[in-house]
């Protein structure tokens, strides 16, 4: 099992932020009352941050779900939690946009919680107390199927077999989707094929590869590049598009797959298959959403050129030849990668910090996708700037050799960078009647509102 991997996985969902805050003192019955237990205060954050990993026959080692099985770990979680470590989200809180669709991580309130359950002995408290089980989607069944009928289109990986012990396993096969008419695709879902292959499975990627006719983003690297089509990780199984809007599938389409799996103790087969739903032929939305390669690496990526013992940082512009509205930030690096920003230079002269990612961890290709009122709205003629750091040196604890001289490719030990965005493109007008509405709803800081 990856060393790294390892470690990450001994809490795979506790919980992040530092700088918690010590109880002011109070009277011995007020102690007592203020006292977190289990049942009442620790059980409901663990349903809600937690338990999508820490489950019976899912990826993390151990389950949370009762206080006999979280209490042996109580000094594990505040360990994490002191750390920052778990749930993995890496965004930095002090820039950028805040709102997210998928936030797994916790508020300062919660993570006080959990502490002082812990100093205090990881009370069990009254079992009356405990909110009933949490409620899990089937992962037998295709989940947007009482909505829009069975899939349209099934497209299943190769069977991968995992052994017992080995390292973590990257396996990208190249799937063809038989398509012979473009289709609009209003919803998605993906998934490992059976429940044991959850425990193999740390994350898939499926990318959509097509001809493109005419790219809406000035960038060499997208060109023709494999979008990111859709994600399995723990807690997320697919993705209705927003209304009036869809991906489009064009004739003679292939899906990459790119399924990160890694040992458990005991050998088990599996594969991924991704469900598809289109819109009724004839119906066109509105709106379409295009996910492309946006490279943080000047030149393109095979530019980035690491010495040994020394750190790297490069950025790449790429303009917005139509309006938008940018639905998520997802960066790619590789061991050595530390660090990913992207930010909006707006044609009236003005820069927005969209997303700043501090803590990149290769074990955990999160996906930020922003809230439906926070997702920025940028005119045509944006830049988007993306800008990566590395660490090649001994402080880099995932470093496997800071003696060697770093270069693109796709092994782990070499380097890329890049981040996944999916952009709705728009008119201008479409785009002037989006802003005026998100100024009139949005709950959004005014310094995150798009500007025209």
């Amino acid at each position: 099992m990856n060393p790294t991997w390892k470690l990450v996985a001994v809490l795979a969902s506790a919980i992040v932020t530092s700088g918690i805050a010590r109880p002011a003192a109070v009277g011995p019955g007020e102690r007592a009352a203020s006292v977190p237990t289990f049942a009442r205060d620790v059980a409901p954050i663990l349903q809600d941050k937690c338990q999508a990993c820490h489950r019976d026959g899912y990826i993390a080692p151990m389950s949370l779900v009762t206080y006999e099985q979280t209490r042996p770990w109580a000094k594990a979680i505040k360990a994490r939690v002191a750390a920052r470590q778990m749930p993995p989200w890496h965004i930095d809180k002090t820039v950028g946009i805040q709102q997210f669709k998928n936030d797994r991580s916790l508020t300062d309130d919660q993570i006080d919680t959990l502490v002082r359950w812990v100093d205090a002995g990881a009370p069990k408290g009254d079992p009356k107390d405990m909110p009933p089980p949490k409620v899990w989607p089937d992962d037998s069944v295709w989940n947007f199927a009482g909505q829009f009928g069975p899939p349209d289109l099934i497209v299943k990986s190769p069977s991968y077999s995992m052994p017992a012990v080995a390292l973590d396993a990257w396996y990208k096969p190249v799937v063809e989707t038989d398509l012979t008419e473009s289709r609009w695709v209003r919803a998605i879902e993906i998934r490992p094929s059976t429940v044991k292959g959850r425990k193999i499975t740390h994350h898939a990627l499926a990318r959509l590869q097509q001809a493109e006719r005419t790219p809406n983003v000035d960038a060499a690297d997208d060109a023709g590049s494999a979008g990111l089509f859709m994600e399995w990780a723990v807690g997320k199984q697919g993705e209705i598009m927003r209304p009036n809007s869809g991906k489009l599938m064009l004739p003679g389409s292939k899906i990459i797959f790119e399924v990160h799996y890694h040992a458990v103790g005991e050998p088990i087969t599996d594969s991924v298959e991704m469900g598809i739903y289109f819109y009724p032929r004839g119906q066109e939305p509105k709106y379409r959403q295009t996910l492309s390669l946006f490279s943080s690496i000047a030149g393109g990526s095979r530019n980035i050129d690491i010495p040994p013992n020394s750190t790297f940082a490069s950025q790449a512009f790429h303009t917005l030849r139509q309006a938008g509205r940018v639905e998520n930030f997802q960066p790619h690096m590789h061991l050595r990668g530390k660090a990913m920003s992207l930010e909006a230079l707006l044609p009236n002269g003005t820069t927005m910090m969209l997303s700043h990612v501090n803590r990149f961890e290769f074990n955990w290709m999160n996906n930020y996708i922003y809230a439906d009122d926070a997702a920025p709205l940028l005119p045509k003629g944006t830049i988007l700037k993306v800008t990566s750091w590395y660490d090649n040196t001994t402080a880099n604890k995932n470093n496997p050799d800071p003696d060697q001289w770093v270069g693109f490719g796709d092994r782990t030990v070499d380097e890329m960078g890049h981040a996944w965005i999916n952009i709705t493109y728009m008119s201008d007008e479409d785009f002037q009647a989006e802003v005026v509405k998100r100024k009139a709803t949005s709950t959004t800081p005014p310094q995150q509102q798009p500007h025209p």
